[in-house]
């Protein structure tokens, strides 16, 4: 773990400059809107440790496949989130000598993202070698308002000296990706062009053929006075930029503004987005930076008043949540269907892609929760619109008849992950697929959902989980072979238990839903059945008797589901007998060692039981989670959480705090020693749900007439104060407050809200509250 992130409720701040530690800085300090975004880089010159990174929504490239040999079925290429072109730059150069702060004396260093107001500032005094102080202040964001721009105002004073100081504020396009299969540059040049205080430049990708068009406007002020100045302009290959030098004198303030845009031929015509590139930058720079600031901290206000969640005393629980909710919302606005939420959205490239599981499995029931209905709506039209894709993988795994396997790692559908056990075997995806429709319906009620789109995807699905098992004679049971599981520190494994049950559940599911579209509309499912070839007798007679006679792995002894066949074969221990120093295994043990182990990388069994919990009783969750827990090493960012809302429903709190101050501040701490990689995006959403789902207990069940019915079990950690948060449920907006003595349910709504509180029914009128005191038998 590292500490030296200052802890406070609104802000990320680095006191004093940590240069071992700067990549973590820049991951932690990175700034999106949805359509772009970067790492916390400087402006200035840095020839220290740092990884460059700017990143365009839905750009990609598709980097040849590292294997060693090839197989059938193999992806054709890993995709990787393009390092596109770097729009911060401003050199400094002091009578030729450069502002690096790997190369000054720095002191007064402070570093803060700002996440109410939605911006990132430094400031510093830099000595030079030659003993010159130069003192720096830079602020920038990328604007959630205007979401193709940026701006930064980047403001310096000389303390000891008159000078003429050289300003280079430039556009690089010659960055590359750190993680290049095989270090290939991924871009071409296609135009640029420069002029007085502004320079453009297009870029495309090779072979997908995206267009990116980079343009900066630069304005300066000296004394609060905007100047006029020479400017040189520069052009070299793939870079453009603007010289300037001026005549600076001690203890007098420059100020350079520099916005920028960055607009894709996802939403404009390669032939004209040179041009719209430049009207969009004249229409930015009009604005100027303060007007641009205003309505950024207005944009941001007005998000945080519908997703704040609310610690009173605990600041390291709180700014783990904020920070979680910052990058989420930074990430991904659900204003284009096309794209999605990537594993580090706009701070790091590791991993490639753009869509993995976690969207369904974690990320959307926080968007469900705290946003508009469409944008949850909109990550699963993605999902439909890619069902093609999702077919055309299967058929190349020799699945047929329509049967889908969606990818483990996608941009447009198509797998696109580099590692075989995860790209042939991790089918439990398909499961969270599924699941995702149904949380979907149950939430928001939209019926008309499952018969536009859902069920003809639970069908595809259905049909590759029908086609992926087989007979055993041995066992009379249809198992599940060669698969792995959520807990990738186990491989090529027979019958998964997480993923038998799932295959199960969505067969029992699409069964239903089936019946449920027969009855809602059945013109389009006569529509339906034709256009995809259901032949709906035989698909359900043989669904209905996997479902009855599916195998799952069972200890009685211990009573607990097995993890897959086998398991108990392993020397059973528990995490705490691994030696001091050699955690996180995965960085200091063999491969082989890891897979010969007992310990687990993940839920697996856990992340079943969390998602179908109300198929089994307490005690059962209780034994499993006793017997597993103890031997998970948490080295995926997307377990702490899932074990943090089941340690909550067991009455487990310390165990759920621990868990939960794990998965909040585990890029701010850096727990698994990876954040310098960028941050764990989609499983940010799991600090979500161990707030919501966990401490507050949010559950939907089904109620009368089969209406959901949303339910709450509250509680307040033992040294919070309070804990209050916002959800959305079917129309309606309520707070939710608890502290260690009373719950406060506050409907801003114009109807009446009927929800279970801690078992019984509670009415909440159409803009009112309602108060509830906390019985000592609601507290267990």
């Amino acid at each position: 773990m590292k500490n030296y992130i200052t802890q406070a409720p609104w802000s990320i701040v680095e006191e004093g400059f940590h240069r071992d530690f700067n990549e973590i800085s820049e991951s932690v300090m990175s700034l999106g809107n949805g359509r772009f975004g970067q790492r916390g880089n400087f402006e200035e010159k840095f020839t220290g440790k740092t990884l460059q990174g700017n990143y365009v929504a839905g750009v990609y490239y598709p980097d040849k496949t590292r294997v060693g040999w090839w197989k059938n079925g193999y992806p054709d290429y890993f995709a990787k989130v393009l390092n596109a072109a770097n729009w911060i730059g401003i050199d400094i150069d002091v009578e030729y000598e450069s502002l690096d702060l790997n190369q000054c004396d720095v002191r007064e260093f402070r570093r803060e993202l700002n996440m109410q107001e939605g911006y990132l500032e430094r400031s510093f005094i830099a000595t030079l070698k030659s003993g010159k102080e130069l003192q720096v202040n830079a602020k920038r964001f990328c604007s959630i308002v205007d979401d193709e721009a940026g701006a930064i105002r980047y403001a310096f004073k000389p303390l000891n000296f008159d000078a003429k100081i050289t300003i280079t504020p430039y556009i690089d396009g010659s960055i590359r990706n750190r993680d290049a299969n095989y270090d290939e540059t991924f871009w071409d040049e296609v135009r640029k062009e420069t002029g007085y205080g502004e320079a453009y430049i297009e870029l495309r990708t090779r072979k997908t053929g995206f267009h990116v068009a980079t343009g900066m406007c630069v304005e300066i002020e000296q004394d609060g006075v905007k100047i006029d100045y020479q400017s040189q302009p520069i052009k070299y290959e793939k870079y453009v930029a603007n010289r300037m030098t001026l005549d600076c004198r001690q203890d007098q303030e420059t100020v350079i503004y520099k916005y920028a845009v960055n607009l894709s031929s996802l939403n404009y015509d390669p032939d004209t987005i040179f041009k719209e590139a430049r009207q969009s930058m004249q229409r930015v720079s009009r604005k100027g930076f303060d007007k641009m600031l205003f309505e950024q901290r207005q944009a941001w206000a007005d998000k945080w008043k519908m997703n704040d969640i609310v610690i009173d005393g605990d600041v390291a629980a709180q700014q783990g949540i904020r920070f979680n909710i910052f990058q989420l919302n930074q990430t991904y606005t659900g204003e284009d269907e096309r794209l999605n939420i990537g594993p580090k959205g706009f701070t790091g490239e590791k991993y490639g892609g753009s869509t993995y599981w976690d969207t369904e499995a974690y990320c959307l029931p926080f968007y469900l929760a705290t946003a508009d209905q469409k944008v949850a709506r909109n990550l699963l039209i993605y999902r439909y619109k890619q069902l093609g894709k999702a077919i055309e993988n299967g058929r190349k795994l020799g699945f047929r008849a329509g049967a889908a396997l969606y990818p483990m790692v996608t941009m447009n559908g198509e797998e696109c992950h580099n590692e075989w056990e995860i790209t042939f075997e991790e089918i439990h995806r398909n499961g969270a697929i599924a699941y995702a429709i149904y949380d979907y319906i149950r939430y928001t009620g939209d019926e008309h959902y499952l018969v536009d789109y859902g069920l003809e995807v639970l069908i595809a699905i259905s049909r590759f989980w029908s086609q992926r098992v087989n007979w055993s004679k041995e066992k009379s049971k249809y198992v599940m072979l060669g698969v792995t599981g959520p807990n990738e520190y186990e491989n090529n494994v027979n019958n998964n238990w997480y993923t038998n049950y799932i295959a199960a559940w969505t067969l029992r599911y699409t069964i239903e839903a089936v019946a449920k579209v027969k009855s809602l509309n059945p013109d389009q499912y006569a529509d339906l059945i034709d256009r995809i070839h259901f032949r709906e007798e035989k698909e359900i007679e043989k669904a209905t008797h996997i479902v009855e006679n599916m195998y799952f792995p069972y200890d009685p002894e211990r009573q607990v589901f097995l993890q897959q066949d086998g398991f108990l074969d392993k020397e059973i221990m528990p995490v705490s007998d691994i030696p001091k120093g050699q955690r996180p295994i995965n960085q200091n043990w063999s491969w082989d060692r890891i897979l010969r182990s007992c310990f687990i990388k993940q839920a697996d069994v856990l992340q079943g039981l969390y998602f179908f919990e109300d198929e089994f009783d307490t005690e059962t969750v209780r034994r499993n989670f006793d017997f597993y827990e103890p031997m998970t090493v948490h080295e995926s960012s997307l377990s702490p959480c899932v074990h943090s809302i089941q340690a909550s429903k067991l009455g487990l709190r310390d165990k759920a705090y621990e868990m939960y101050l794990r998965t909040a501040r585990l890029d701010l701490d850096d727990y698994n020693n990876d954040t310098e990689d960028g941050c764990h995006i989609t499983s940010m959403a799991g600090t979500w749900l161990a707030v919501v789902k966990g401490f507050g207990g949010l559950r939907i069940e089904k109620g009368e007439e089969n209406h959901s019915q949303l339910v709450l079990n509250p509680y307040c950690p033992t040294h919070w104060q309070a804990l209050a948060f916002k959800i959305r449920f079917q129309g309606a907006l309520l707070q939710i407050t608890t502290t260690q003595l009373d719950v406060v349910i506050e409907n801003f709504s114009s109807h009446p809200v009927t929800l279970l509180l801690f078992g019984q029914s509670v009415t909440v009128n159409a803009t009112s509250q309602e108060q509830v005191s906390i019985s000592p038998a609601a507290t267990v």
